[in-house]
């Protein structure tokens, strides 16, 4: 009963189908090392030069590689030239197709899910040339995304975690509920160590955008502020926002390193639920469809993101 709770909790329809472009999203049967029995589609415009960016995209629970057109990185791949990488979950792997950000066996560097995505990256970089790769994804996959940024902070330059949480937060699906809501309340050190005690790595760090609704109540909201502690503290930064201001009428809140360089930010999406934040229409900052936890609030999260990374 407790697994279909979680299962629950995470679960966001599936969604629309890839939208026509001259390129599709197409499978990658076989991409190199596989331990968490994932499968890989991906997004590719036609034409693409080399050295351009890769996104690694990752879906909510009972949702497919099709999350990334409805999410708007499909559309922007192909305006913007760059390449997305589509992790899909499978059933056998979790009832309801949730990453398993919850589990050691695949959350732990050269093991089970983080794994195979790493070797999805690697697989772009071959065929591709990819250059700077990011990852962001919703729920579970939001999740998932914070798991890799600290499993292979050598591979990714930023990561966008939409309704997630940080790194290290619960190992088992029974931890897995306080986690998801309330929250737990760690200090940043030991939000940090938990990346730091994750490789070897000592930097430089990808940097963190979270965007998060205040009315979430599948995942709290809380876990944006410790996503911000663990991710500052891993900086060398503080928890106090250097910038504060709206974006797309939302408070946006920056914090710098001692450099001053930008590391965090957060968007806090006043009055959203659970779900990815989208702007449909054809205006140049507009991307995404309206549908079950893509919710139309006239900000794209992917859209703000490529800015962020310069995509």
């Amino acid at each position: 009963m407790r697994v279909l709770t979680l299962i629950a909790l995470l679960s966001a329809t599936l969604l629309i189908a890839p939208q026509a472009n001259a390129a599709t999203v197409t499978e990658v049967p076989l991409f190199g090392s596989n331990p968490g029995n994932l499968k890989m589609f991906r997004y590719v415009p036609d034409g693409l030069p080399a050295g351009r960016p890769l996104v690694v995209v990752l879906h909510g629970c009972t949702q497919d590689a099709r999350y990334g057109t409805s999410s708007g990185w499909v559309s922007l791949a192909e305006r913007l030239r760059f390449a997305v990488v589509l992790p899909q979950q499978q059933s056998t792997n979790n009832y309801n197709k949730c990453f398993n950000w919850f589990q050691a066996a695949d959350t732990t560097r050269g093991y089970g899910e983080v794994a195979s995505i790493a070797s999805m990256v690697t697989r772009m970089k071959a065929d591709f040339g990819t250059s700077t790769s990011y990852a962001t994804g919703l729920s579970a996959g939001g999740a998932m995304t914070s798991v890799l940024l600290a499993t292979y902070p050598e591979v990714f330059s930023g990561g966008g975690v939409v309704a997630g949480l940080p790194f290290g937060c619960a190992t088992t699906m029974v931890d897995a509920f306080s986690c998801m809501n309330p929250g737990k309340n760690l200090t940043a050190r030991q939000w940090g160590d938990k990346v730091r005690a994750a490789t070897s790595h000592r930097g430089p760090w990808p940097t963190m955008t979270v965007w998060h609704g205040t009315a979430d109540y599948t995942v709290a909201v809380a876990n944006q502020r410790e996503i911000v502690e663990q991710w500052t503290d891993v900086h060398g930064a503080d928890a106090t926002a250097d910038v504060t201001d709206t974006v797309a009428g939302y408070p946006h809140a920056v914090y710098r390193d001692s450099g001053g360089s930008p590391v965090v930010e957060t968007h806090t999406v006043t009055g959203m639920g659970h779900g990815q934040p989208v702007d449909p229409g054809t205006a140049a900052h507009q991307c995404g469809t309206a549908t079950a936890y893509v919710l139309d609030v006239n900000a794209c999260a992917a859209w703000h993101l490529a800015q962020r990374w310069r995509l």
